[in-house]
């Protein structure tokens, strides 16, 4: 005969189970037979808000950038209304995998360990890290960063490279306040996105380009359960490549194309 306890846990783990079946029921319909959105009617995605010109607050604290317009881009290729959902860049993938939001469009780089827990779209624009130093620096390449102290973004895959060359990486909120940082005399380094870096340079950041370390391409995230969603972005990706649009909205920002893949070059 159950004791009270054993009964009270016996109820507690079927109810547990209960709600377990329901959510995976609810995501399996979403995923394999509806749209692949949270809402029917909207593509809910999220940025950093945090990293200048792809992602960056405005003063009523709505959200502009490259990636911004891109996300709206593909919201209207799905026939739906764009949602911009502001997150932490170090939180952006754990959003998405939790369900926070349908898709983050937030420059993140299409890499192993990120693949592991979510789905990446085609390309939609290529980039490459890139080290920035003071102007007076004598650092030029990566046999220069020996050691030495390096400032990255938290939650980009900048961290993981500074940490070929140095223990000691110094992580911001943003790449552009690392820079600042570097600027006003801290740290050695900044590794960051080299359009991101170059734009900086042109707002009045005293800091100056070195070495270009890798190339690297940027993608959609979505939930690795969902290939629905996946397949959709892809096709909006591919028919804003075939109009132009990708490429307008590049160069409106840029004043280049970075959504073409560029031919190969010599970096590291």
């Amino acid at each position: 005969m159950l004791t009270k306890r054993k009964r009270m846990s016996v109820l507690l783990l079927v109810a547990a189970l209960i709600v377990l079946t329901i959510s995976g029921c609810g995501r399996s319909e979403r995923t394999a037979g509806g749209t692949g959105l949270l809402n029917n009617d909207q593509f809910v995605f999220t940025a950093s808000g945090e990293f200048r010109p792809f992602s960056y607050l405005n003063n009523d604290l709505t959200m502009s950038g490259f990636d911004i317009e891109v996300g709206k881009a593909i919201a209207k290729e799905l026939g739906v209304k764009p949602v911009p959902k502001r997150m932490k860049m170090v939180g952006l993938v754990e959003g998405v995998k939790n369900g926070r939001a349908d898709a983050a469009v937030a420059s993140l780089t299409i890499n192993d360990l990120r693949s592991k827990h979510v789905l990446f779209s085609t390309p939609y624009y290529y980039s490459g890290p890139q080290i920035f130093t003071r102007p007076d620096s004598p650092i030029q390449t990566t046999d220069d960063l020996q050691g030495k102290e390096i400032a990255v973004a938290k939650g980009t895959s900048y961290l993981d490279i500074a940490k070929r060359y140095t223990g000691n990486v110094k992580t911001y909120d943003s790449d552009i306040t690392a820079l600042q940082a570097l600027a006003d005399g801290r740290h050695d380094a900044v590794i960051t996105d080299f359009i991101t870096g170059r734009t900086s340079i042109q707002e009045g950041i005293e800091v100056a380009e070195r070495q270009l370390i890798e190339r690297s391409e940027q993608a959609v995230v979505v939930p690795m359960d969902n290939p629905v969603l996946l397949e959709r972005i892809n096709e909006a990706l591919e028919n804003l490549r075939e109009d132009g649009t990708l490429k307008r909205i590049s160069e409106e920002y840029f004043g280049e194309d970075i959504t073409t893949k560029p031919e190969a070059a010599e970096t590291e």
